[in-house]
């Protein structure tokens, strides 16, 4: 992970597969075209001319051609450096700077000018700040509303972990899906999230609900970390203990070789069968495949989301 300065500090505990042989390998289900499109071009001109940083150029995101040729862009907030080092995660880490207070006015600005239909916004880390970040989420949500306000919300935030009442600044401005990842299984969480706690996590998507049901709640986990299926039923269980609505799974990949390793490319058959199983526990949309992301086709999910809500409504009378 890059430090402050732009380099990349030494995580020897990470690099103890250089030479992944599964990594080196990769099937062809998983391979991607650079991006070349005008209109990949044209959303990137508009991202550098508002000043703001991206998930899907910080995290090195395998969709982002296809996104940005839709003028999909998933935005970053906070600045371009975590507090925390993540093993799966190519976004710097070091000590952040200050908030830029024009950024949510920027945001709103690029969104509008994108005629974006839905936005995802996501963050760095902030644990050096007291909130966590909260009310720069919760004002970054309410001058989208205000620039662009036929356009929905979603925000997939950190934990806040240790972050009194920070929660509950994000829910008051009532974003339309707010989404934290639990990222993997429980058993993986001291190599691959450190700094995070799985229970946590859960508790933090269950108060979500609590503080207002008509926000649809979302999480996401990756797969091909070394986690078994049963694990991966279990997380769908713990999701929808918490009443989550939207579960995204993903094929793990290494951005570089002190990444925490590949253990194995999950076939597209067993993403299928964990779509199916999850659609069977109770979740209202599930994206199950291989280069699925948090914000992979948000726009068209959100509809269908949606839609599956107004069906359930319907079907209780």
């Amino acid at each position: 992970m890059p430090d402050a300065s732009g380099s990349r500090p030494r995580h020897p505990e990470k690099a103890h597969r250089p030479d992944n042989p599964v990594q080196r390998h990769k099937p062809d289900w998983i391979r991607v075209k650079a991006p070349t499109s005008r209109e990949y071009a044209e959303t990137r001109q508009i991202v550098r001319d508002h000043k703001l940083h991206t998930v899907c150029e910080e995290a090195a995101c395998p969709n982002i051609g296809e996104c940005w040729a839709k003028r999909h862009a998933t935005m970053m907030i906070m600045g371009e450096v975590c507090t925390r080092a993540c093993s799966f995660c190519n976004v710097a880490t070091g000590k952040p700077g200050r908030l830029d207070p024009f950024e949510p006015t920027n945001v709103a600005q690029a969104v509008a000018r994108l005629g974006l239909k839905h936005v995802v916004v996501t963050s760095v880390d902030r644990d050096d700040l007291e909130d966590g970040g909260a009310a720069h989420f919760a004002a970054t949500i309410r001058a989208i509303r205000e620039a662009a306000p036929g356009t929905t919300v979603e925000v997939l935030t950190p934990d806040f972990l240790r972050k009194e009442g920070a929660l509950e600044v994000v829910v008051e401005a009532r974003p339309d899906v707010f989404n934290h990842n639990l990222e993997t299984v429980p058993r993986l969480y001291g190599p691959v999230r450190p700094g995070a706690r799985y229970f946590h996590s859960l508790r933090l998507l269950d108060r979500v609900k609590a503080l207002d049901p008509t926000i649809f709640t979302k999480s996401g986990i990756m797969v091909g970390l070394g986690e078994s299926r049963d694990e991966v039923l279990q997380v769908m269980d713990d999701l929808r203990s918490a009443e989550v609505d939207f579960m995204t799974i993903g094929q793990y990949l290494q951005p570089t070789p002190k990444h925490h390793p590949i253990e194995r490319f999950v076939t597209p058959e067993e993403f299928k069968e964990y779509e199916r199983r999850a659609f069977g526990k109770g979740f209202l949309m599930v994206s199950a495949a291989p280069l699925t992301r948090s914000s992979y086709h948000a726009d068209a999910d959100f509809e269908r989301l949606r839609a599956a809500r107004d069906e359930q409504l319907a079907a209780a009378g």
